[in-house]
């Protein structure tokens, strides 16, 4: 049985891993600390509230003492580190949040976890803190570039890659220098249910919806793998369980999407969804030109982002062959779900687009 601590596990892949995580596992204990910025939200939570196994505390991972309080109190020996800054433009615009939040909430965590664990010794000889990464850390790779692998040398390009770019070296520093035992995953573009709706595939979805313009940078063919969140966890579960220590795992999944293929696919989907159901003309009849079935006339093309970069992709080998790790989806049904979860939870979205969720939070912590 572990006991578990899940950092930013009211974000979107936290939250989903903290879903998947009790459902397979009731009888481990599960501890999500989130500071609660902009992007967590409690209700991403609401399915695990209850369960008598889950604890939650707001609070910030760059917090040291605290961090090592929880560890201690709750007698902890598993960190999944979720908790990050994500979006690229914002990390264009604002930096410094990238950095504190990335690095240096990083390194409180590894001095938390060596102070208990290793220093204090209050931790099972097996302990594990498990760090989650990106592709982004590799760079761009050119069309016919082969695929990164685990030894791909870093080359990150943007604020947010670089960030996580140094936290993945002093997760590795901390194993090496200190014995902490460690591992790290990199992983492909995200997409499932309580995605932010800040990015691609969540404001596509919300966008047509509204019947607002759908942003497409430069000439959209920036090429991504994309992996479904709910696959994301059962690798992470695959790193914890059978992962050997100090090691990297790139977990992908095998889906290389060009932006404006998936923007014209989400199109045509959701065009066909409310021409087959009618109940959907009348629960969102602001989507004028998706009840027409000419959602895609809503694309437009916008000035491209500093350092975009033109092509990621996974190499996943490693994570299949030691791990025996696949992913369940392909992009088709796990698209097909997320935007049948859209579909059905606009109270969801609307609230987080609108941020009325915050009062809530606030008189649930008051």
């Amino acid at each position: 049985m572990k006991r578990m601590m899940v950092t930013g596990g009211a974000g979107f892949i936290g939250s989903n891993f903290v879903h998947y995580w009790m459902e397979q596992y009731p009888n481990d204990v599960v501890l999500v600390v989130d500071a609660l910025t902009y992007a967590g939200n409690m209700a991403n939570l609401d399915p695990v509230q209850q369960h008598p196994n889950f604890m939650f505390v707001q609070a910030d991972i760059c917090d040291t003492p605290q961090m090592e309080q929880l560890l201690r109190e709750h007698q902890l020996d598993t960190i999944v580190h979720l908790a990050a800054e994500s979006h690229v433009d914002r990390s264009i615009t604002g930096p410094d949040a990238f950095l504190e939040t990335n690095i240096m909430g990083t390194h409180s965590l590894l001095k938390a976890a060596r102070q208990v664990w290793i220093t204090e010794g209050q931790c099972p000889a097996q302990h594990r803190f498990h760090h989650v990464s990106t592709d982004e850390v590799y760079g761009t790779l050119a069309p016919e570039d082969p695929a990164f692998t685990e030894e791909t040398a870093y080359a990150p390009n943007s604020p947010y890659a670089a960030s996580k770019a140094a936290s993945d070296h002093l997760v590795r520093a901390y194993h090496h220098t200190y014995g902490l035992q460690v591992s790290t995953s990199n992983c492909s573009n995200n997409y499932g249910p309580y995605h932010f709706p800040e990015k691609l595939i969540p404001l596509i979805i919300t966008n047509i919806l509204a019947d607002k313009s759908l942003p497409v940078y430069g000439d959209g063919k920036q090429v991504r793998d994309w992996l479904y969140v709910t696959d994301h966890a059962r690798g992470i579960e695959k790193v914890l369980q059978q992962g050997r220590v100090g090691e990297n795992y790139n977990i992908g999944g095998h889906n290389e999407w060009h932006n404006i293929d998936i923007v014209n696919y989400i199109c045509q989907m959701i065009d066909k969804a409310f021409a087959t159901d009618k109940a959907l003309q009348e629960r969102y009849p602001e989507a004028i030109s998706a009840i027409a079935g000419q959602s895609a006339r809503l694309i437009t093309y916008v000035k491209d982002r500093p350092g975009h970069d033109r092509r990621y992709a996974i190499d996943a080998r490693k994570s299949s062959e030691e791990l025996g790790y696949q992913p369940l989806e392909s992009f088709q049904s796990g698209i097909e779900k997320t935007l049948n979860w859209y579909l059905d939870n606009p109270q969801w979205w609307r609230a987080v687009m609108d941020g009325s969720y915050r009062e809530w939070i606030a008189k649930q912590y008051a």
